[in-house]
């Protein structure tokens, strides 16, 4: 049972399969200004009345919880309209595990060996209102995104939708051609701008959106 005190500071909830990981984040906010330690769970159930009912700041969640699983709580979150900020941290967190969470919702992705400053940067920044992404996740690279004056009309429409994330099939649907038309616009789309299938073109768009920045551009495979 978690009793609500007063308080000036930016209450945090942990959803963990770790019973330690909850106890050491407890400990390091206790040391943290402007920081508190709301209470720590071990499912997405649990976590979700906790974050209807209290409303933290920010919640952490475990990958281990399960990507698939967290991709649909987070979309559950934000169709609810709560303001809490989801964090995602966790072992071996993949480019595509990391995309997925970012366009489920996740407002900041972790390693699990992230270092103890590393993570009270990253509670600060989802709390303003900005995302954090430890860096190394999503690689290095100084692309800034596709080089749009070498496509066509055709070509810049098909890109602006992917990077929204929206499948071949609804940009078709929404351009009013067929499905394998929308496969060779991006191809011509990858040769001309250099970006490695739509992950960069999703990324692109994420980008604009302030939820990567875009000093780190990965280097993802061909979907």
């Amino acid at each position: 049972m978690i009793t609500m005190q007063p308080t000036s500071n930016q209450r945090i909830l942990v959803c963990d399969t770790q019973p330690l990981a909850v106890e050491g984040i407890r400990w390091l906010l206790n040391d943290a200004p402007g920081l508190e330690f709301l209470g720590g769970v071990t499912s997405l159930e649990a976590a979700f009345e906790l974050v209807s009912g209290m409303t933290p700041a920010a919640v952490i969640l475990d990958k281990a919880l399960g990507v698939s699983e967290l991709v649909e709580w987070l979309q559950k979150l934000g169709a609810s309209g709560h303001t809490t900020a989801p964090i995602v941290w966790g072992s071996g967190i993949t480019e595509s595990d990391a995309l997925r969470l970012l366009q489920a919702g996740a407002r900041g992705i972790l390693g699990r060996s992230a270092e103890p400053a590393t993570l009270i940067q990253c509670l600060h920044c989802v709390i303003a209102g900005t995302s954090y992404m430890e860096d190394g996740i999503f690689g290095t690279s100084d692309k800034f995104g596709p080089r749009r004056s070498g496509l066509t009309a055709r070509e810049s429409e098909v890109a602006a939708l992917v990077e929204q994330g929206m499948k071949n099939r609804d940009v078709a649907k929404l351009l009013g051609i067929q499905t394998g038309t929308v496969k060779i616009h991006l191809k011509h789309i990858f040769e001309k701008t250099g970006v490695r299938g739509r992950y960069g073109l999703v990324l692109t768009g994420l980008r604009k959106k302030g939820a990567i920045p875009f000093a780190a551009m990965p280097s993802l495979p061909t979907m």
